[in-house]
């Protein structure tokens, strides 16, 4: 059914306590600071260690990686983001393989894309998706990192799939020597107070002085890119609706600087980039200016 429903990688894996090592990881990196302002990690920190805050009584996260385009059609907005929201487009896809989970099986489910405190790469990686590498991305072998991800947790006990490794990524630093920023670490760390795409979808008010955001507007794929897995991938077809709408692919930052309230709403009501206000794309297309 996850094939049908569009998903170009699927997998399953048992819903048991995330492991004490990437819990102290994280919060580790909560404790250095490195998530700026998104106070909600914060707050969802202990939320995350198990797939039981997100449905009592589950046995099974099941993964499914959707593929979008991974050629830039307005280099000014991140790729993922120039079509339809994907966490809509996703929950649409997913909603019906949850049903037809609790009427043939009368078990629970809960489909999750990017709005539960659920650390998706983590399981993605526990289901045998795929790997993370040095840059964070959840990388598919063969296929490269062009993808969403979206989970449907259930209490129906499934089979779970051998987890994926991380020898894929050889950790040659292509991605550290890309961020434009200095955000990416050498050990994989991300910080994203200095993160482009923290920067102009994340950071409200004022950007911080002398900020060089590259002539980004919304995200940044430079990690990825510089990425040779990425580089050698066979595209997988993405999803229709995470294609690039030619209205988003002709913006400019002349347009985006002007961009007035009305306009947001017609371009992007349901689109990823709603995540930052009109008046944080003016800001952010007027950056550097």
């Amino acid at each position: 059914m996850l094939a049908r429903a569009g998903a170009y990688r699927c997998g399953f894996a048992a819903a048991g306590d995330v492991s004490a090592g990437a819990r102290a990881q994280y919060r580790g990196w909560l404790s250095a600071g490195c998530h700026g302002s998104m106070q909600w990690m914060e707050r969802h920190e202990a939320l995350r260690a198990s797939p039981q805050s997100v449905l009592p009584g589950a046995h099974t996260v099941v993964v499914a990686a959707f593929a979008y385009p991974a050629s830039t059609a307005n280099p000014l907005i991140a790729d993922y983001a120039q079509g339809e929201d994907y966490h809509r487009a996703l929950r649409r896809r997913l909603e019906p393989v949850a049903a037809h989970i609790r009427s043939e099986w009368g078990a629970a489910a809960r489909v999750c894309v990017d709005t539960a405190p659920l650390p998706e790469r983590y399981w993605a990686t526990a289901a045998g998706v795929g790997s993370t590498g040095l840059n964070g991305h959840l990388y598919i072998p063969g296929a490269g990192a062009a993808f969403v991800l979206g989970e449907i947790v259930t209490a129906l006990e499934l089979p779970p799939d051998p987890p994926a490794t991380a020898a894929d990524c050889t950790g040659c630093g292509a991605c550290v020597r890309a961020c434009p920023t200095g955000a990416l670490r050498a050990d994989g760390t991300l910080d994203a107070r200095r993160c482009l795409s923290y920067l102009t979808i994340e950071h409200r008010g004022e950007l911080p002085a002398d900020t060089d955001l590259h002539g980004r507007v919304y995200g940044c794929d430079a990690c990825r890119r510089a990425c040779p897995m990425q580089r050698g991938a066979q595209a997988p077809e993405s999803l229709p609706e995470l294609k690039p709408r030619e209205s988003v692919a002709a913006l400019d930052r002349h347009g985006l600087a002007c961009i007035t309230s009305g306009q947001w709403r017609r371009l992007f009501a349901d689109s990823a980039v709603s995540r930052a206000t009109a008046a944080m794309l003016r800001r952010n297309a007027s950056a550097g200016r």
